[in-house]
């Protein structure tokens, strides 16, 4: 009877070395950190045809020394300002980026970059402040160094902005450096729907492209933008090559001068805009064509909107000296 006690004791007690082995935690080899780079795992997560990847623009770095076969000099131009009228609204920052580039459109390096605020004579809109992250507080006692921004502006054959119809009016209205430059809109100059893109805005085209950036600061809008403008698409030009060529060909702008009060929607619908004359144009209603296009739309405004065979609507030459100006 003690024999069996001790026996059933000694079997909760200590346990065979079979049972103890059973009960003994099992121990996983560590796990090994992934090798792979982030470059790998991006591709592979897209090749698996369930994310897409959206890539970091990272600003290229002013080159040293500028090369002989880039003897062009561009400016992409981007500036925040209190609102959207430059008779009344002032600009509170002003970002530029100059770069070289060739006579066929081929992007060289970075060769100046220039950001600077200023304080505006009145509180920033809280609604601006909410869009461009600028507080009156970053913009107190700033003042935007006109000749650094002009060792960029002053040599530019071409200046670039996204809604060119904004900025320059803006920039001309704040400094005569950029009277009698000229510039290039890289939203009205560009196909981009013909590139795939669904849209213009610039995050809409940075995102697109598969990237994003800190976007509504002016200097990182400028760096963004040329990353896009030198993009490569297949075997086609990129799209500062289009912008170029657009840039360097004239315009016409057709003045609908006392055209019929009832014919203002099917002007509006075939794109024309109003100018009430406050601008320095006429008061009409307008469009801008390329030359080869101009036959056309006198032949629809004779035919459709005047009903007048011999009616000469006015019309002026435009080049990227004078367009999207005041």
């Amino acid at each position: 009877m003690s024999v069996q006690r001790d026996s059933q004791l000694d079997m909760f007690a200590r346990p065979s070395p079979a049972v103890a082995k059973a009960r003994a935690p099992s121990r996983r080899p560590p796990s090994q950190p992934d090798a792979r780079s982030d470059e790998e795992m991006a591709r592979a997560l897209e090749e698996s045809g369930n994310y897409r990847i959206l890539r970091k623009l990272t600003a290229r770095p002013i080159a040293p020394v500028r090369r002989p076969e880039y003897p062009r000099l561009g400016v992409v131009l981007d500036t925040e300002t209190t609102g959207l009228n430059h008779r009344s609204d002032e600009i509170i920052e002003i970002g530029a980026v100059a770069f070289t580039f060739a006579d066929n459109g081929t992007v060289g390096d970075i060769v100046g970059i220039y950001g600077g605020l200023q304080q505006p004579s009145r509180p920033i809109p809280p609604e601006v402040t909410r869009l461009t992250g600028i507080t009156d507080a970053m913009v107190e006692g700033q003042v935007i160094d006109i000749r650094s921004l002009s060792d960029l502006i002053e040599p530019a054959d071409l200046i670039i902005a996204h809604n060119a119809g904004f900025d320059r009016p803006f920039c001309e209205a704040f400094s005569t450096l950029f009277t009698g430059k000229a510039w290039a809109c890289s939203v009205s100059e560009i196909d981009w729907s013909a590139r795939g893109f669904e849209g213009t805005k610039l995050g809409y085209l940075v995102g697109q492209a598969g990237y994003f950036h800190d976007g509504h600061r002016a200097v990182d809008d400028c760096h963004a933008l040329l990353e896009i403008l030198d993009r490569q698409q297949g075997e086609g030009e990129s799209p500062f090559a289009e912008l170029y060529r657009a840039s360097q060909r004239s315009r016409i702008r057709i003045f609908a001068e006392h055209s019929p009060f009832e014919m203002k929607d099917h002007l509006k619908a075939r794109g024309y805009r109003w100018s009430d004359g406050s601008d320095g144009r006429l008061k009409s209603w307008w469009i801008e064509v390329g030359e080869d296009e101009l036959g056309d739309e006198l032949s629809y405004l004779r035919s459709e909107i005047y009903r007048w065979r011999e009616a000469d609507p006015p019309t002026v030459r435009l080049t990227a000296f004078d367009r999207f100006k005041l």
